[in-house]
């Protein structure tokens, strides 16, 4: 038995082999061979059964001669596929899901290009359409079979595997709920390990984490301390300062351990798509941080994207929107309400929703702010209310689902907002915003952003306040997709809507 072994938390009667590391790799890589083979034969199989004639010719012809060239082709591009993945660590290394995403998106990107070079230098009679189908099938599938075996082995009681955080303070801690939201990465925190010159810090970060993961002091020999916990992954996350004040417990660390990684506290930096460099002989790290959405490509990228994806919106939504139309105009007032909102640059735009009010809703509110105290510090604190009496029965329905907010698709056609950016604001809530005011007023106000998938109306203002300053800092047109595709899980599940 190894060290750690302990820890892999396998239930009774699972086959350990099953679900121990070696087994987890190339279980991963048969996965992505499945997938991959998958993606060709359904491709290939809507293809044929369509008999598209008039781009392949005779279907009888394609399939008994053409299509044996195709799948040494095609298997050569597999081979090359598993061995960028192997080399890239995707069947060793644990990644955030996002970067594996990513990650999986290029190379089957860059398969896609030299597959489609192959065909038209080969001057080989193929299929356009099973072409593109293949190369759209292929990062859906692998990403589903990955997911599912992780799922799996975590089920079976496999791909857990120990993690200790060295440190005292906040980075300790965000490092902390950020591995606890990577679920598919596998790693189950055991302890917080905080060195014995800040052993005073302990009540602090207990406190902190809400006595949920114990904190150990670390003495002069951390070996005995790991050796104790089954010789967990390490991660150091001390505060600033903390590296330079503790080289020799990182050189230990790095001489016991073949991987251990380490959170600088960068709070405040930008830190998508940072550079990182070293000189040669030289104890010097040079990182590059760029604001993205400051260059005019990037700019003109999102815009772009904010039109396209508007346009399909509208398009796909028009019964659904005239449907919404006339619910609300049967109930009386105006169909849309458009409230007055800071966006870019400072500049005022009339924010559109569909009414969800009733026509006399400043009263209202006047009233109920009068007479109940709890309600008038709820409205100071987040300018809204959970139980607003000013809203309609349809005006309900629309808030839970969000479709009230259909027509902002009208503001970003105008570029006056865009799909994805910080939450809209009326002037008087600028203030909250504090030092972080100016990365607000730099990017247009989104229809959803990080603050709806993170809790929506359930989160503090000042979370909403770090949430929009952290997505233009680290904005990305992926991060934009990325956020709408959980948006629709958010309206569908209800968090946070009222």
């Amino acid at each position: 038995m190894k060290p750690g072994d302990s820890f892999l938390l396998t239930r009774p009667g699972t086959n350990r082999w099953l679900c121990s590391p070696k087994a987890e790799k190339w279980l991963l890589l048969l996965s992505d061979l499945v997938a991959l083979s998958a993606a060709y034969c359904l491709s290939a199989a809507i293809m044929f059964t369509t008999r598209d004639t008039s781009v392949v010719g005779d279907a009888q012809y394609w399939w008994e001669v053409q299509h044996s060239v195709r799948i040494n082709c095609f298997a050569v591009l597999v081979m090359i596929t598993l061995a960028i993945f192997w080399v890239k660590g995707h069947y060793k290394k644990r990644r955030p899901y996002s970067n594996e995403v990513r990650e999986v998106l290029g190379v089957a990107l860059m398969m896609a290009v030299a597959d489609a070079a192959i065909v038209f230098f080969g001057k080989w009679q193929f299929s356009r359409l099973d072409l593109l189908g293949t190369w759209l099938l292929v990062p859906c599938l692998l990403l589903i079979l990955r997911t599912g075996l992780k799922f799996g082995l975590i089920k079976m009681g496999g791909w857990n595997r120990p993690l200790v955080i060295v440190g005292w303070g906040e980075n300790a801690v965000e490092t902390a709920l950020a591995f606890q939201t990577e679920r598919l990465m596998g790693y189950k925190l055991l302890a917080f390990l905080v060195p014995g010159d800040h052993a005073t810090k302990l009540g602090k970060l207990e406190h902190l984490i809400a006595h949920r993961v114990p904190c150990i002091k670390l003495g002069a020999e951390p070996d005995s301390t790991l050796d104790s916990l089954g010789n967990p992954h390490v991660v150091l996350a001390l505060e600033q300062g903390g590296i330079e004040l503790h080289q020799e417990l990182i050189q230990d660390l790095g001489r016991r351990h073949r991987n251990i990684q380490i959170v600088p506290s960068l709070r405040g930096l930008p830190l998508y798509g940072m550079e990182v460099d070293h000189f040669f002989a030289h104890e010097v790290l040079l990182l590059t941080v760029r604001n993205n959405l400051m260059p005019r490509f990037p700019r003109l990228v999102k815009r772009i994207f904010d039109i396209c994806v508007s346009l399909l919106v509208l398009v796909l939504a028009l019964p659904i929107l005239l449907w919404i139309a006339a619910r609300v105009k049967a109930g009386g007032g105006a169909i849309f309400y458009g409230h007055k909102r800071q966006g870019q640059h400072n500049q005022p735009f009339y924010c559109y929703k569909f009414r969800t009010m009733a026509p006399n809703a400043d009263q209202l509110l006047r009233e109920l702010l009068e007479r109940d105290p709890e309600a008038r510090i709820e409205w100071e604190r987040d300018f809204k209310l959970k139980n607003d009496p000013r809203v309609t029965t349809i005006g309900k329905f629309l808030r839970r689902t969000s479709l009230d907010e259909l027509p902002q698709l009208w503001n970003v056609l105008k570029g006056e907002m865009s799909l994805v950016g910080p939450r809209p604001v009326v002037e008087a809530e600028l203030a909250r915003y504090g030092k972080q005011i100016d990365y607000y007023l730099e990017a247009k106000p989104g229809i959803t952003g990080l603050w709806q998938i993170s809790g929506r109306n359930d989160i503090s203002y000042e979370s909403r306040v770090f949430l929009d300053a952290w997505y233009v800092k680290n904005w990305s047109l992926f991060s934009d997709i990325v956020i709408l595709l959980r948006t629709v899980g958010v309206i569908f599940r209800r968090d946070g809507a009222y």
